[in-house]
């Protein structure tokens, strides 16, 4: 695997000689085509091998190696990448020769977003290698990585920490708005790798091996970013441990232990986004249970619950996660396993979800909200959670007058629906509905639809609810109990906006 000579042997010069060879994220959507470009990313080969069989370009060539796991000719490989040919690429670990022919050693391509391209380095999939992955295996780009990429607020930060770091991943795109950047992982490969793309990517992080905050001692960070290894794994015997999914605690434990130490790991202001799985025993509800984790704790929370499933989808999912399918030997036997763990601990569902974290500025009643929202969002949603964590401290910290003072304005993605029997006057259900963010949609009566369709910033909040209370020879204070709950989540979620939100 890498080590401390392949990194002075000018990472630079094989970040170009990709470059020239067109190895980045358009030239190979060039070389395959939208549609075998797209089933690359979901980890099925065959079209990208039948759309670069017969062509001998040096893009071709280096999806065939690095991301197919297919074997490629010396010739070949020297012609892609003059400069950085076989020899080199052996020297450094990258690739084994057998006589003519060329094997990738590790998975290698290329990853970016709107403003950066970069290359990552990971262990070959069991898609490539057809074998049962080994406990220390590092993970490449995958969906867990993407999604916490995405939720990710990206505002400038002095100091981030990314806790878990794999392959480094999360880091790479801490680089654009963070000044000092530690990384962590308990495993010794993954640093290694990670040390790679590091010197790749012509990064600096400060690396470190330890487990969950051990190795940053007593130091904080104005963001913590973690796609922990929070699988709910069987603790028994003949369950395999694999270090980038397992943290070793019974049930969400380490999920758990890691939200229980943030406040001591944030500055005043400083945000935590992270990834988790949480068991919901028989006859409780998931919102109790997450949000027992924040009792006592001093911090906001905002948790999404993104999906759910029943104890057998749970078990099938990573029982054959490692490379085992069903049928394969030793794949019932750990499907059994997940099983009994569940059963034995009653447990009903388990849930996946990104959870948002904030230790206050100001001493304050910290704010707590989990929803479930299962249908698709805006990408990247980063800039929505940005938002709505500035929304949610403003309510948190202004109250119901200042919430009653505000000027509120509609914002430009949201519209509204209206459904009702044919030939009624009145409309039966009206939808206020958002386009990004989150997406949200909230049934409104007829008063809040007329308070949001008068949002232009002119009137406060309160002038117009008592306007609309004198239209409809409602009291006021009665309009204003109804109406507050739903224009504070109005708020909260980004479809009324006010600029002193900021």
């Amino acid at each position: 695997m890498p080590n401390t000579a392949p990194l002075a042997d000018d990472p630079a010069a094989l970040r170009r000689a990709l470059i020239a060879a067109r190895f980045t994220l358009d030239g190979i959507t060039e070389c395959l085509g939208p549609v075998a470009a797209q089933a690359l990313h979901r980890e099925q080969r065959l079209p990208a091998d039948l759309a670069t069989r017969d062509d001998a370009s040096p893009v071709a060539t280096l999806v065939r190696l690095f991301a197919l796991g297919l074997p490629v000719g010396v010739r070949q490989l020297d012609r892609a990448l003059p400069g950085w040919d076989t020899a080199r690429l052996r020297a450094a670990g990258m690739v084994s020769v057998d006589g003519s022919r060329v094997r990738a050693a590790y998975d290698l391509r290329p990853y970016g977003d709107d403003d950066h391209q970069w290359w990552v380095v990971s262990d070959l999939s069991e898609v490539m290698t057809g074998e049962p992955l080994p406990v220390d295996h590092v993970l490449g780009i995958g969906g867990a990585s993407t999604t916490l990429a995405s939720w990710t607020p990206r505002r400038r930060v002095a100091r981030a920490l990314d806790l878990g770091t794999g392959c480094g991943v999360q880091a790479l795109h801490l680089t654009g708005h963070a000044e000092h950047i530690v990384a962590t992982d308990t495993s010794a490969r993954a640093l290694e790798i990670a040390s790679w793309n590091a010197a790749l990517n012509g990064c600096d992080w400060d690396l470190r091996r330890g487990s969950l905050f051990r190795p940053v001692g007593g130091e904080t960070f104005d963001l913590i970013v973690s796609n922990p290894p929070f699988v709910i794994t069987p603790r028994a015997e003949g369950v395999p441990t694999y270090e980038y999914r397992d943290g070793g605690k019974v049930g969400d434990g380490i999920v758990r232990s890691l939200i229980r130490e943030l406040p001591n790991r944030l500055n005043p202001g400083g945000v935590a986004q992270l990834l988790a799985n949480w068991e919901v025993p028989e006859g409780k509800d998931w919102r109790d249970v997450v949000g027992a984790w924040f009792d006592r704790t001093g911090l906001d929370a905002w948790v999404v619950q993104r999906d759910t499933q029943d104890p057998a989808e749970y078990a099938e999912l990573w029982s054959g996660d490692g490379g085992l399918r069903s049928g394969a030997e030793g794949f019932e036997q750990l499907y059994a396993a997940w099983l009994r763990d569940f059963e034995q601990r009653g447990i009903a569902e388990v849930g996946f979800g990104v959870v948002t974290v904030q230790l206050p500025e100001r001493r304050r009643r910290p704010w707590r909200e989990l929803i479930e929202v299962t249908g698709p969002v805006q990408s990247p949603m980063g800039p929505a959670i940005d938002a709505g964590l500035r929304a949610r401290t403003w309510l948190a910290e202004a109250g119901e007058q200042g919430l009653l003072d505000s000027h509120l304005t509609v914002a430009a993605d949201v519209t509204e629906e209206r459904h009702g029997r044919p030939g009624a006057e009145d409309p039966s259900v009206i939808v206020i509905r958002q386009g990004g963010g989150l997406r949200r949609a909230f049934k409104v009566d007829t008063a809040m639809a007329a308070f949001v369709s008068v949002c232009d910033g002119e009137l406060s909040t309160g002038q117009a609810l008592a306007a609309i209370a004198s239209l409809l020879e409602v009291p006021d204070d009665e309009l204003v109990r109804g109406a507050l709950p739903v224009i504070r989540d109005l708020v909260a979620d980004g479809l009324l906006t006010t600029n002193k939100e900021n």
